[in-house]
Order: C-alpha cells, then structure tokens, then sequence
C-alpha cells in the first residue's frame, strides 16, 4: 500500500494561489477615493481614505457618503449631521465640519476656482478669530475655577460673542462661512450658465420667426432642452433651501462649533467635577435648599452620600425643567435667525434665477405658440388652394365632356360645311370656354360667401 503524498500534507491544497499586479503593489479599494482636506487655517492636504476611515473621521452613516458618490445621480443636497454637513451642489461635493473641509472632486477643473475661494476665505476667518481665541485663551486661564460653573447654553453665548473682529463686526463660525462658499460657488455657476443660455435663446428664437427652417427649429430644440434641464436643477436648489428654512431643527444641526464647544465646556465639567460634586438647588422652599458635597472617597464609603446625590439631581431636574427649555428654546430661535439669514439671502438669488428661467420659458412656449399659429394659417391657405383647384378640375372637367361630344362618330349639322362652317365651331368653343369661366368663378364666390356667413 503507498503512503500519503507530500502534497496531501499542504495546507494550501486545493485553494488558488493570489496573484499580484506586476508592480508588485495590491490593488486599491473600490471604496478609496481621494479627498482634499482643508483645516480652519486654510492649508490643504490630499489624503487616500475609504468609505468607512470618512465615516469614522466624519461621524456620518453610509447613505449620506452615497449622496457624494460621482458615479450615482442624485440631486442637490445639503444635510446637516450632528457632526458634519453633507454638501452636493451642482458639481461641488463635499463635507464641512467644525475644522476642517472634505472635498471630493478636487481634481475637476470645474472645482479649481471654488478651491482657491475657500481657501482665500478660511484664511480670512482664520486670522479674523485668531487674536480672540488668544484672548479667550488668557481668559480662560484667569478664571478656569468658575468656568465650571457655566451652563451650555451660556458658553454658546459666550463663543457667540467672541466670534467677532476687532472693529466689532461679526464673524460667522467656520462652518458657515464653507457653506456659504458652498451655496455662492452653486449659484454663481447655475446663474452663468442662465444668462448665457438666455444670450443664446433670444437670438435663435428670433431667427426662428423670421424663417421656418430645419435648421433654426433643431437649434430652438436644443435650447428647449437645455432650459428644461437647468430648470429643474435650479428648482431643485431651490427646494432644498426653502426646506431647510422651514424646519429650525435641521438648521440647528448645522451649529457644528457650538456643538464643540459645548463638548468641550462638558469635558472640562466632568474632568473638574470627578474628585468633588458640588449640588446647588435653585430658590424654593426651605425644605428644598440644600448643599451636598461629596468626595469621590465617600462614595465609596456607603449608601447614604449615593442616596443623597440622587436626590439632589432629582430636585434639580424637577424644578429647573420649566425654566431650562425655554431658555434653550429662546436660544435656539436666536442661533437659528444667523443661519436663516444667510439661507434666505441665496434662497432669493436662487428664487430670481428661477423666476428668470420661468421668463424664458414663457418666451419660447409663446414663441411655439406663434410658429404653431403660422403653420396653421399656411395649411389653411393649402387648404384653400386644393379648394380651387378641385373646383377648376371640375369645371374643366364640363368642357371636356363637350370635347368628348363633339369626338363622336355622330352625324350632326355642325360638321357639315356648307350648313354651319367654321364660324359657328368657333362660336361654340368660346362659348363653352365661356361658360366653364362662369361655373368656375361662381362656385368660388359661392363658397367665399358661406364663409363670410359663418
């Protein structure tokens, strides 16, 4: 009996062996692209990362990366995350965030001059908030023992107030001053494209007027084409801003840098908080008011100083409810009307781009409706002609029934000379030519007359 083989002792037996390109490198991912990253202080770097190293980076779910894919077809978006905002304008795809921009197509000519106006505006807000994030640096430093004490919705307000420039106007947040590039770069491209489409349309549609040609009505065609399709991307921009403006919740997503820096002021709460509690109870009843403090040793030692924690947070909760979400309702709408500012400032160069295509619209169905009118009135004059015509068949056709008499082998007294002659042949031929004249010029103002009746 022959033993094993010492092929039956490979572990790789049986399954195919990898091969690699000739370069000697592994082929790239199917979901690597590459994206250019802009930081808040305006310096770029192209990096290589996949679906899932973005989704990390950005906090983003699958479906809103597939929004940004070149090669499916979606419409204009703009959405707001709790940590990004997924940008796809016309031919800008990107991801904003609270440092830094994402942008997909960097590479498309198209997006060049939109790369440089972003960049040139980062740099702007970049050294417009830098001498404030130093003073609040120092401020902090001062007075970081009762930074603590600070609730959310007043450290918004303070990072509010220092987004400002020395000469006391106002700074917007970095992620809004990217949208606002975002939404300035998709409209000015749309608007172009409008005007040049209308330089294009009057001149055509004239010249359609004039002449009825193959040529002017396929020119005109195109032109109604391409109006059509630009109209629908503009009315779709155009949605998009006006959902936005009519719902504060998404436009309060959008607040990225408040998000922040209220996970930061969060942050340094707990850290500041984790060796000492300090409750303190809103005025009330005397039964109400009291002060705990509890070391991060004595929760250790028993179940009173947990029961007695419990219940000051219960307390806390309960009567500070009413008064705490109307404060963050008041300064919800506050932080809204910024962005609902700069929204409703492109929702009306969009709205006037629209109402501009919806003229020329206008323009080329009136001007349809005028070549359609034309070509109605030239059938009706063939009409017309084929009228006449059939009549002047039929009349003539009555004299050639008198020809066709006459070229019968009958024997008549006008075929005799000496009787009749010539003279009285001739006489019968103007006479039917005569009365055919009359049937025919008859019949045509018979049928003039009935229509002027009607």
């Amino acid at each position: 009996m022959r033993g094993p083989r010492p092929e039956d002792f490979d572990s790789n037996a049986g399954h195919p062996t990898p091969t690699f390109p000739a370069g000697g490198s592994r082929k790239k991912g199917m979901g690597v692209r590459t994206w250019l990253v802009l930081c808040s202080s305006g310096k770029e770097q192209a990096t290589e990362a996949g679906k899932h190293t973005i989704m990390r980076r950005t906090g983003l779910p699958a479906r809103d990366l597939r929004i940004l894919d070149p090669l499916l077809s979606y419409p204009s978006t703009v959405l707001g995350r709790e940590r990004a905002i997924v940008i796809n304008l016309e031919h800008i795809k990107a991801i904003i965030t609270g440092q830094e921009v994402l942008i997909l197509n960097s590479k498309d000519p198209s997006v060049a001059p939109f790369i440089e106006e972003l960049q040139r505006r980062i740099r702007c807000h970049h050294h417009a908030t830098k001498p404030q994030e130093g003073v609040n640096t120092e401020g902090a430093a001062q007075g970081e023992a009762g930074t603590s004490q600070l609730s959310g919705e007043e450290a918004r307000k303070d990072k509010k107030q220092s987004l400002g420039n020395q000469d006391g106007s106002k700074v917007l947040p970095f992620e809004f001053v990217a949208l606002e590039a975002c939404l300035e770069a998709a409209i000015t491209s749309l608007e172009s494209e409008a005007v040049r489409l209308e330089l294009e349309a009057h001149p055509a549609l004239d010249k359609l007027t004039i002449k009825i040609n193959t040529l002017n009505l396929e020119r005109v065609r195109q032109i109604k084409s391409r109006l059509v399709a630009i109209t629908g991307r503009v009315q779709k921009v155009r949605d998009e801003l006006e959902k936005l403006l009519n719902d504060d919740e998404d436009m309060a997503e959008m607040y990225l840098t408040d998000k922040l820096a209220q996970k930061q002021l969060e942050n340094s709460t707990a850290s500041s908080t984790s060796d000492t509690v300090v409750v303190d109870l809103p005025e009330g009843d005397e039964d109400d008011r009291f002060r705990a403090e509890v070391s991060s040793e004595s929760c250790h030692r028993g179940s009173d100083a947990h029961n007695l924690l419990m219940r000051a947070h219960s307390a806390l909760s309960r009567n500070s409810r009413g008064t705490s979400s109307t404060r963050s309702g008041m300064t919800n709408k506050l932080n809204v009307q910024e962005l609902e500012m700069l929204l409703e400032a492109y929702f009306v160069q969009i709205d006037g781009i629209l109402n501009k295509l919806s003229t020329l619209t206008e323009y080329v169905d009136d001007t349809e409706d005028y070549i359609n009118i034309m070509l109605d009135d030239k059938q009706n004059n063939l009409l017309q002609m084929g009228v006449m015509l059939t009549t002047a068949g039929l009349v003539m056709s009555l004299f050639i029934a008198v020809a066709g008499v006459f070229g019968m082998n009958i024997n008549i007294e006008l075929f005799n000379d000496e009787v009749a002659g010539p003279g009285k042949f001739m006489w019968t031929v103007v006479g039917g030519t005569a009365g055919s004249l009359f049937l025919y010029f008859g019949a045509i103002g018979w049928y003039k007359h009935s229509r002027l009746l009607e």
